[in-house]
């Protein structure tokens, strides 16, 4: 394998046997290889991939298509039925909720033991340890058995360690949606350090604005067969359409709000408290000057406005704020975000501030849609707080055009050129000849 080969997966497959009962696997043992009493269930097929040195890649696919089988697979925590796998490198993984922990171990213990199952030596991790400890920002817990954490505490004691020991190969299966907007900031700060630093990150999430931004390559897994692999913005955009399929397949029904008055009484709707201190005050979502939670639009017509109120942590950099409108089924429509067009939203001496959006004949087409606010961090990378659905959008349309949005277009018409003599003459002896 090249040196600037980090990983080199060759047709790596994983196969389970499923028995109906227990009494099926006890006739298989005595049965051997004359009778099959299991059924077998094919979690990947026969995948292949490299991953460069200093790659930063992303896996995508829905649940169950095999994402957390190969990344354990590729961390030795499961073993292939078949095929080739070679790991050139010092790996670290954040796998599922406090994956090699022993919840009887105190905090402090389990940082040793992470440490020897990595192959550190005591005397790094020695080094290391009041960083690791510092950075998690459990130091107070750090002496009690991990069985008393709660989700977010696992999540920082274990990210902690394995950014900490530095490895060459970093793999991460969805474990930073755990924890809060502040750790998650710094989380996705120290990624980015190490991306730049040249270490290789194999990164699973189901946030498509996470997988395009911090990667420029990535995967897609359905039913355990690779799909896609390629730029993440090709990848993404195609694994989105095949979800949007699956959407206008299997709508859903949107979601109506309980206010079914659409007059200026209703208030400003309240965002469910969120534990970070980066998050939502509150929204407001109005139709020519309507506001309420159900609203009439007059297609092509109608202004809608959204006001949308929030708090930060970081009082020196400015929070992203995304609007996004979904139809019915749940298909997305269109999204807006203040960080693609490089608006910066302010705040005050207390972190607080506001920002509105308008969307002036507004081009959807007859239908029910749905309004959805989520706060960022500046570069867009990392959801904070989210508020999906506040409102409901009810589109009425004076013609018959179909569709969901009305697109800009311009018609040019141009009268039939009149023919002179000559030239129906010549048409005329051109069609007797023929």
């Amino acid at each position: 394998m090249s040196s600037n080969i980090a990983i080199q997966v060759n047709k790596l497959q994983k196969t389970y046997h499923v028995y109906p009962t227990p009494a099926s696997r006890l006739k298989q043992m005595i049965a051997g290889a004359s009778r099959q009493y299991y059924e077998k269930f094919v979690a990947l097929e026969e995948i292949s991939f490299e991953l460069k040195r200093g790659e930063v890649v992303g896996v995508v696919g829905r649940n169950g298509a095999g994402k957390s089988t190969l990344l354990q697979l590729l961390c030795s925590t499961l073993t292939a039925t078949s095929g080739e796998l070679i790991i050139n490198g010092k790996i670290a993984a954040l796998l599922e909720l406090g994956a090699g922990f022993n919840p009887d171990f105190t905090g402090r213990e389990n940082v040793y033991l992470s440490g020897a199952v990595m192959g550190i030596k005591r005397e790094v991790i020695d080094l290391l340890l009041e960083e690791i400890i510092d950075f998690s920002g459990i130091r107070d817990f750090i002496d009690q058995p991990v069985k008393t954490y709660s989700s977010g505490m696992y999540v920082r004691l274990a990210f902690s360690v394995a950014t900490s020991v530095k490895p060459d190969i970093l793999i991460i299966d969805e474990a930073l949606s755990v924890g809060d907007g502040d750790f998650s900031r710094r989380s996705f700060d120290r990624i980015m350090k190490m991306r730049d630093a040249g270490t290789t990150i194999l990164f699973c999430s189901h946030s498509l604005y996470q997988l395009e931004t911090l990667c420029s390559r990535s995967l897609w897994l359905e039913k355990g067969k690779l799909i896609a692999d390629g730029p993440s913005e090709k990848v993404v955009t195609q694994y989105q359409s095949f979800l949007d399929k699956l959407s206008l397949d299997y709508p859903i029904a949107a979601v109506q709000a309980t206010d079914t008055d659409t007059g200026s009484d209703s208030d400003t709707d309240p965002v469910q408290p969120s534990s970070a201190s980066t998050r939502l005050l509150s929204t407001k979502v109005s139709v020519d000057g309507t506001e309420g939670k159900i609203l009439t639009v007059r297609s092509t017509i109608s202004t809608l406005r959204i006001d949308i109120e929030y708090i930060s942590q970081f009082t020196d950099k400015a929070p992203g704020i995304a609007v996004v409108i979904e139809a019915a089924s749940g298909l997305l429509v269109g999204s807006s975000g203040t960080w693609n067009e490089d608006i910066y939203p302010l705040v005050d001496k207390h972190g607080k501030g506001l920002v509105s959006i308008e969307y002036p004949q507004l081009p959807l087409l007859k239908g029910i849609y749905t309004v959805g606010v989520l706060l960022f961090c500046e570069r867009g990378l990392m959801i904070h707080d989210e508020a999906n659905p506040i409102a409901t959008l009810e589109v009425h349309q004076d013609d018959a055009e179909r569709g969901m949005v009305a697109l800009p277009h311009r018609w040019n018409l141009s009268p039939t050129p009149t023919l002179d003599a000559s030239a129906i003459d010549s048409l005329a002896l051109a069609a007797l000849a023929t």
